[in-house]
């Protein structure tokens, strides 16, 4: 099947997100989307999947046009999508599932022929050797298999193209590597995949195509063969520097200390399990580990955001556990949090406002109980300036800027004051590569300075080059803690639960299953 796109446009108000682009997808190729967070790749996506109406172009299917009202249209044209968030039901079965909307019926009282879908997912996972029981409950299998579950959802309908949307975000390497291999079969199979990321080693080791989008349009084709650094070139329009030039870390005595600490969430989990590790001053160490196995509760609780049930934190010799998160902020704690909107900026205060929401009752900003909004203005201005936050007016509210823009709020708010410790989750989500190169050369200076950094990232390229140590977690628990610079393979095993030791040796007897010429076209 063959998939045209000819000057779709999409605006968002005065935003135009979607500017006259054109792309042709071949049957049994895989296409890769290239770009920058915010540049417009998942929104023409949704366009072609019929979640959003096009302001202007078309869609053609071998070369007649179509137009599609909603996601069942494009179903039936043949094209799947597989979502960065699942569009699962977890206490569903496997079956279920995929299913789901287009139930096999049996007898004359449209009961749900089971059996039909239990036959159906064993035949698609037999074909691509996928390996899911259509019995499992979707709440019990790894994230890595759940996305497998999306795939047979979407080849269970008869996708011709199927559109993944930043799959590789919550997998750990071996499962990215798996991914690869699956992409791989369905290409061999005849089906075309749009593979729309960011990451660039991803994007050499399979696509055929590479399609760079920028600021809403079509900047330029590549070929895999490029190196890194032209991709990013061409993704940002400048070059830039890959990777983190720092000097090694001159640790002192202990900055943050965390001993024995247990965490219970509202529903009985115990998502941080007596956990102990330390943070010295003038290092970085990186929490890292797959989304969802208490990186975010840990951070939260750090900032008392959360309540602990067991344990103690101390900065600098001093109990922070169980004080308000006022109280945290005050005693020197830069935080940068993984949900920005809930947790790091108000929408409908102004962006200058929300540059000072933890310093809005101290001096130079507020005098006798007042802010001074000229003061409030002129550190918006600086701060503006030197995280190179793209704005109409300080004065406007945060709600109006992108999420990469309001990221950088929060970075400039937390690392434009004195720290004693810098807790970052995510800091670089949703930043393009250049603001990425930015953040990550002020974080080494704050560690340079001798703060205590603590980073939380699921992202494995910026935990290798960030951080001196790496703590990774798996269900709750710090299952190893490694030196910088570690393996990616051990790091992707230990994610997946395997202890320190057994990583390395595993590791080294079977370095990826890509096969060596890819681990070398990766490294």
């Amino acid at each position: 099947m063959k998939l045209e796109l000819r000057g779709i446009t999409k605006r968002f108000g005065p935003l135009v997100a979607n500017d006259h682009i054109d792309l042709t997808f071949e049957q049994g190729e895989i296409h890769a989307l290239l770009g920058e967070n915010g540049a417009g790749k998942s929104t023409l996506m949704n366009v072609l999947y019929g979640l959003y109406d096009p302001d202007g172009g078309e869609i053609l299917v071998d070369d007649a046009p179509v137009r599609f009202e909603g996601p069942g249209d494009a179903m039936a044209a043949g094209i799947g999508m597989v979502h960065q968030h699942f569009m699962l039901i977890p206490v569903f079965t496997v079956a279920e599932n995929v299913v789901l909307g287009h139930e096999p019926t049996k007898g004359g009282a449209g009961i749900i022929d089971l059996a039909e879908a239990r036959r159906l997912v064993r035949e698609i996972s037999d074909r691509f050797g996928f390996d899911v029981d259509p019995d499992a409950l979707v709440e019990d299998l790894p994230v890595g298999v759940q996305q497998r579950v999306e795939i047979i959802k979407a080849l269970s309908r008869d996708a011709k193209v199927l559109i993944l949307d930043e799959p590789t975000a919550v997998l750990t390497p071996q499962e990215t590597d798996e991914l690869i291999g699956i992409m791989r079969q369905l290409r061999a199979a005849g089906t075309s995949i749009v593979f729309i990321t960011h990451k660039l080693r991803e994007v050499k080791a399979v696509a055929d195509k590479i399609t760079v989008i920028r600021r809403g349009k079509v900047v330029g084709t590549a070929s895999p063969k490029d190196s890194e650094a032209e991709l990013a070139s061409l993704m940002v329009g400048r070059s830039v520097v890959l990777g983190v030039d720092k000097a090694p870390a001159r640790p002192a005595d202990v900055g943050l200390a965390v001993r024995g600490l247990t965490v219970i969430d509202e529903r009985g989990a115990r998502v941080v399990d007596d956990i102990s590790f330390e943070v010295h001053r003038g290092e970085i160490v990186a929490l890292a580990g797959v989304q969802g196995n208490g990186q975010s509760e840990l951070a939260e609780t750090l900032l008392g955001l959360m309540p602990a049930t067991g344990g103690s934190i101390t900065l600098d010799g001093a109990e922070l556990l169980g004080r308000s998160v006022d109280d945290v902020l005050r005693a020197g704690v830069g935080f940068v949090p993984e949900d920005r909107s809930t947790d790091g900026l108000i929408s409908t205060f102004s962006i200058a406002e929300n540059l000072i929401l933890d310093l809005h009752d101290q001096a130079p900003y507020a005098r006798a109980g007042s802010l001074s909004p000229s003061r409030v203005a002129a550190n918006a201005e600086q701060r503006v300036g030197e995280f190179d936050i793209r704005l109409t007016s300080v004065q406007d509210p945060i709600s109006t800027l992108s999420g990469g823009n309001q990221q950088k709020v929060v970075l400039a708010r937390e690392m434009s004051r004195p720290l004693r410790l810098l807790v970052a989750s995510q800091p670089t989500r949703g930043l393009d590569v250049g603001s990425i190169e930015f953040v990550h050369k002020r974080i080494v200076a704050e560690r340079d300075k001798g703060t205590p950094v603590l980073i939380v990232s699921t992202e494995l390229d910026e935990v290798l080059a960030l951080a001196d140590r790496i703590a990774v977690m798996y269900r709750g628990r710090i299952i190893g803690v490694v030196p910088g610079g570690t393996d990616r393979d051990v790091l992707g095993l230990m994610m997946a639960g395997v202890p320190a030791e057994t990583a390395h040796k595993d590791a080294a007897a079977h370095h990826t299953t890509l096969g060596a010429a890819d681990l070398e076209e990766q490294q």
